[in-house]
């Protein structure tokens, strides 16, 4: 009796999601990353279409491609923390709960992106109320012409990431001192991103996709001497690159 044909399995490469609030600012941002940094990986290193743009949207659209996905895919969601008046900290709370339960990471900027961007050209923990307001009246757009952006500052400008990656490895160092700081110095029952202005962990995300790329763990797992050796190490590969 001849024997059944087995089905040859493929082995399906794992991809690294990323769900972006902004259509302008973080996927151009984050683009401009890993097109010059990864660019033999830019297929499984992708920024997802999405027309959602409220924490709890994002992270839920987050969890139905998951749902759907191979096990080994992993998800991020980009937000800012915006103003209070328009995302209260109860429904920042309920995306973080969500999230957490799905396996899915957040990378949070408060009180917006630009935070982080700001971070690449200065060490400051000067919190603002809105984006509107870290624009006017933060350096950073007077930073960004120092650095020769020819034209105010405009969220759809490819040029920003071009001016900043060299200074990628400064704002890495910046955003750890400024997530070790605000969670030591955090009220008692505040102990969430969303409560803290300023604040950002984008640097997580960036650090993440090339522990991804090289299958090590997410730095989130990693903590004291560890976390710092990864910290260090991620400032160097981006220094050498």
């Amino acid at each position: 009796m001849p024997r059944k044909k087995q089905k040859l399995q493929k082995n399906i490469e794992s991809v690294f999601h990323i769900f972006c609030e902004g259509e302008k600012t973080e996927p151009i941002y984050i683009n401009g990353c890993i097109n010059h940094y990864y660019s033999e990986h830019r297929n499984i290193l992708v920024v997802e279409d999405t027309n959602k743009n409220t924490p709890i949207q994002l992270v839920e659209i987050a969890i139905k491609a998951k749902d759907s996905s191979p096990k080994n895919d992993i998800f991020w969601v980009v937000f800012d923390r915006e103003s209070v008046a328009k995302y209260p900290h109860k429904l920042h709370l309920e995306a973080k709960q969500k999230a957490e339960t799905n396996g899915i990471e957040i990378a949070i900027s408060n009180v917006c992106f630009e935070y982080w961007l700001l971070l690449h050209l200065k060490y400051t923990t000067a919190g603002y109320a809105n984006y509107d307001d870290l624009t006017k009246n933060s350096e950073l757009r007077k930073l960004l012409f120092n650095k020769g952006l020819k034209q105010k500052y405009d969220k759809a400008d490819v040029e920003v990431f071009d001016l900043l990656k060299d200074d990628i490895p400064i704002a890495i160092k910046n955003a750890e001192k400024v997530c070790v700081n605000a969670f030591a110095s955090s009220e008692i029952g505040k102990e969430s991103p969303c409560y803290f202005n300023a604040y950002t962990n984008v640097h997580e995300l960036f650090i993440d996709m090339k522990n991804f790329l090289d299958k090590k763990p997410s730095i989130r797992l990693l903590a004291g001497v560890e976390r710092k050796k990864q910290i260090i190490d991620m400032i160097q590969f981006y220094e050498g690159t």
